[in-house]
C-alpha cells in the first residue's frame, strides 16, 4: 500500500459524510502527513552537535543559511529522506559576552515559537553553567520550558576518563550526579538524558524522550527522519498514538466549526473513533 491508497482508506472511513465534509478533513490529514518539523539545537563549542545530529538522523542534510564559523545567525541545515524534510537550527551558543548574550537573548525570543524542541547540549566534563541557568530561567522562561531537553553530551568523556570501548561503573555514577546536577540547576519539564556518540551510548533512550517532548503533528516526521536502529518499538508506538490523537484533532476541528450543519456534525462525531483507527493502522504508509 502506498500514501494515495492510506489516504483511500481514511476516505472509506468517512464515506457517511458529504463529500465536501470528507474533502475537506482530507485535506488537512495531507497537510498533517507533510508538516515539517524544526528542532533547535544549543551548546558551547566542541558539545558535539554535528555528532549528535549525525548519528540520530539518516536524511541527507543539506546547509540552507550561512555556514560560517563563528557565525552570530543560526545555521539552518534541512534533512531530507524521499519527499519528508526536517530542518535543524543550529542556535548560538551563550556565555561568549554580554553583549553577544543579550543578541543572542532577542533571537531565541524570536525563534522559539517556531522551534518544535530545543535539544540543549552540556559537555559531561563542562562544569560551567551559570550562564546557562541563568540563559535558560530568564530567556527560555516559563513559556517554552516544555520544548527544551537536555542532553549531556560526550558522557565517555566524564571522569575517570578513559580509552575503553565502555563506559566505567564511576563513569556511569558520574553522569548519574551530572543528571541530578541538571535537575536541581534548570529543574526542567523533560527528563535529561545522557549520550556518548562515540560508544553508541544512550541514543536509543534519547530519540525515545526526543519522540516524548516532540509536539504529536511533530513526532512522526520526526520519527521517519531517525536513523534505523533509533527507531524502536516505542518510538514507532508513540509516533502512531500521536498521528492517530491528531487526526481525532482534525475531526474535533471540523465538527466544531460554526457553520457545519448539526446533521454532519453528529456524523463526524460518530465515525471519529473509527477514523482515528483507521490512521493508526495505517501510519507505517505515510511514515
Amino acid at each position: 500500500m502506498e500514501r494515495s491508497e492510506g489516504l483511500q482508506s481514511l476516505q472509506q472511513s468517512l464515506s457517511g459524510l458529504p463529500q465536501w465534509a470528507s474533502e475537506r478533513i482530507l485535506q488537512q490529514i495531507n497537510q498533517l502527513t507533510r508538516y515539517e518539523p524544526v528542532i533547535g539545537i544549543m551548546g558551547k563549542t566542541g558539545s558535539g552537535k554535528s555528532s549528535l545530529c549525525n548519528a540520530l538522523f539518516s536524511g541527507d542534510v543539506s546547509p540552507v543559511s550561512d555556514v560560517e564559523a563563528c557565525t552570530r545567525k543560526p545555521l539552518r541545515f534541512r534533512l531530507q529522506l524521499g519527499k519528508r524534510f526536517m530542518t535543524i537550527m543550529d542556535l548560538p551558543g551563550v556565555g561568549e559576552s554580554k553583549l553577544r548574550d543579550a543578541e543572542y537573548a532577542a533571537l531565541y525570543r524570536k525563534k522559539l515559537p517556531r522551534l518544535d524542541l530545543v535539544l540543549w547540549l552540556i559537555k559531561a566534563d563542562d562544569r560551567a553553567l551559570a550562564v546557562d541557568e541563568h540563559f535558560y530561567h530568564q530567556v527560555i522562561g516559563e513559556s517554552y520550558r516544555h520544548k527544551v531537553l537536555f542532553v549531556i553530551s560526550q558522557a565517555d568523556k566524564a571522569e575517570p576518563t578513559s580509552c575503553g570501548e565502555h563506559l566505567s561503573t564511576e563513569q556511569k555514577q558520574n553522569i548519574s550526579r551530572k543528571i541530578c546536577q541538571l535537575h536541581e540547576l534548570f529543574q526542567p519539564v523533560n527528563p535529561v538524558c545522557a549520550v556518548s556518540v562515540r560508544l553508541q551510548w544512550g541514543l536509543q533512550v534519547m530519540a525515545e524522550r526526543m519522540i516524548c517532548c516532540l509536539p504529536r503533528e511533530a513526532s512522526s516526521p520526526v520519527t521517519l527522519q531517525l536513523s534505523a536502529p533509533l527507531r524502536t518499538d516505542a518510538v514507532n508506538k508513540k509516533a502512531r498514538d500521536d498521528f492517530g490523537e491528531t487526526v481525532g484533532s482534525v475531526l474535533d476541528t471540523v465538527s466544531s466549526m460554526p457553520l457545519i450543519p448539526a446533521p454532519v456534525r453528529t456524523i463526524i462525531q460518530t465515525v471519529r473513533d473509527t477514523v482515528v483507527s483507521v490512521a493508526r493502522a495505517i501510519w507505517n504508509f505515510f511514515f
